[in-house]
């Protein structure tokens, strides 16, 4: 690695692990700014259910991708590393280094590798899924996509019917793994990336995420996913810690249930993302508060 090269820090791990205020520590260290690289973050009309950074910690560095987006715009991966790197290289001719803060692991990679635009499927494929889905429901599509794609189930959100549909079309109009189409051309970029992942042993972790659930709840989860309820269909809303809400303002089950939910259901995703950013074996993992080596390794 250049040390006289610019460098993007990528600061990634599960959910509820301590990543933003890391990123910001490190931003107010390095006197440079933040790109959040969370799928959730970025829509504006979500706050509690998404965890976004306070006010305060708002105020502590400059933030960019957090509440820029509407639920009802369309907005993927490829769109997103597109804007990103036109706004790291614009950002980098004033910082030697930006950080790169979140756990939506097809958002880091397309900034950090890239991927090719995804091929069109054919006419009224999608179409067929979503008639079949209709009929025969997730559990049919959630067993399908685990038939053709095993690795690919393991890490994406089982419970998004628009992630299982948009996978099986792929898979099937191509024959080939999610892995495979999506990893075709690694991006070669003219700063170097510096990937740090944040980890706390398993009890700890859950802790955390039970206790982050409370105070979620606590500060008005369930009123804010009411007030998208008409909007549900949404994929933006298609994501733990709306889901379960939904579920249970469909009647499916009471709120002791859906709060036991809430909290199983966003440590299976703290799991899924850890599989996720654990394939890369170069990423050194750091206890969130060992500061000094965090500091060491950029």
């Amino acid at each position: 690695m250049d040390k006289n090269r610019k460098k993007l820090i990528v600061v990634v791990g599960p959910t509820a692990v301590g990543k933003t205020e890391v990123a910001i520590r490190l931003a107010e260290e390095l006197k440079t700014e933040i790109l959040s690289a969370d799928s959730r973050q970025i829509f504006k009309e979500l706050t509690i259910g998404t965890a976004k950074p306070s006010p305060e910690e708002l105020a502590r560095a400059p933030h960019h991708f957090i509440g820029n987006k509407s639920i009802h715009e369309e907005y993927d991966a490829g769109q997103y590393g597109r804007d990103a790197l036109e706004l790291i290289h614009e950002l980098l001719k004033k910082h030697d280094q930006l950080i790169l803060c979140g756990g939506s692991g097809l958002y880091v990679r397309a900034v950090c590798e890239g991927f090719d635009d995804l091929p069109d499927v054919p006419e009224g494929m999608r179409d067929s899924i979503i008639k079949e889905y209709e009929e025969k429901g997730l559990p049919w599509l959630q067993q399908l996509v685990k038939a053709k794609d095993p690795d690919y189930y393991a890490i994406v959100d089982q419970k998004n019917p628009h992630r299982l549909i948009r996978a099986l079309e792929l898979i099937q109009a191509t024959n080939q793994t999610m892995a495979n189409l999506r990893k075709k051309k690694t991006r070669v970029h003219d700063f170097d990336i510096v990937k740090i992942g944040l980890e706390l042993n398993r009890e700890e972790l859950y802790q955390r995420i039970d206790e982050r659930m409370d105070t979620m709840i606590e500060t008005g989860l369930f009123e804010e996913a009411k007030l998208f309820y008409p909007f549900r269909h949404l994929n933006a809303l298609q994501t733990v810690g709306y889901r379960e809400i939904m579920a249970y303002l469909d009647g499916e089950y009471d709120k002791e249930e859906a709060i036991r939910l809430l909290k199983r259901n966003t440590r299976h995703y703290a799991k899924r993302q850890l599989t996720w950013f654990k394939k890369e074996e170069a990423t050194p993992w750091i206890h969130p508060q060992n500061w000094k080596e965090v500091m060491r390794m950029i």
